[in-house]
């Protein structure tokens, strides 16, 4: 291109272009881990009941995340999804195993189940949050996060007050329905 550039190959244009890929990966990982590491730790917990073993199994998702990068086209929803499998994994692994002298194991009276299953619903809830689109997890948030009405929404977004309404709708119905995928019935059952 320039006349004072030497020539590429093919193999050398590839080589140049996955290395600044991998840096870039690199940095957005960094970046997810520190603005995600902390709900996914808590998921974890729900899930395990002890945070060392958490704090392996979102390491673990992190690395394996890091593997397929750029395969990926929602990372949160994947790390969610991968934790979620390395807990539920790790628990029938370990099953049978008794923790002695650790410390860290948390007696089984003292978190609730139902506690626990709470935990497991509100990591669900954000998985699923991260896989909708952009605009309808920004109306859930100024409904919910912001306690905002219809009216005050509409005026924020531009929506018309029904289509703020109709979308709200159709967003929260598709949570039902995940949180039903995953077998999260309600807080009574």
């Amino acid at each position: 291109m320039f006349d004072n550039e030497p020539a590429r190959t093919p193999a050398e244009s590839n080589a140049a272009g996955a290395r600044a890929k991998a840096t870039s990966g690199t940095e957005a990982i960094a970046s997810l881990f520190e603005s995600e590491e902390s709900a996914l730790l808590h998921y974890a917990i729900g899930i395990v009941r002890r945070r060392i073993v958490a704090e392996e199994l979102v390491q673990e998702a992190f690395l394996r995340l890091q593997k397929v990068w750029g395969q990926v086209d929602n990372p949160r929803g994947w790390l969610y999804r991968s934790i979620r499998n390395l807990a539920l994994n790790h628990l029938r692994d370990t099953r049978h195993e008794t923790q002695l002298g650790d410390g860290s194991a948390v007696q089984d009276d003292a978190i609730p189940r139902e506690l626990l299953g709470r935990h497991e619903a509100i990591g669900t809830v954000r998985m699923l949050l991260s896989e909708m689109p952009e605009d309808d997890r920004n109306l859930i948030r100024l409904k919910y996060d912001d306690g905002l009405k219809y009216l005050e929404i509409s005026k924020r977004t531009g929506l018309s007050v029904g289509n703020v309404g109709f979308r709200l709708h159709h967003a929260l119905k598709g949570l039902l329905d995940g949180l039903q995928r995953a077998g999260i019935e309600g807080s009574q059952g």
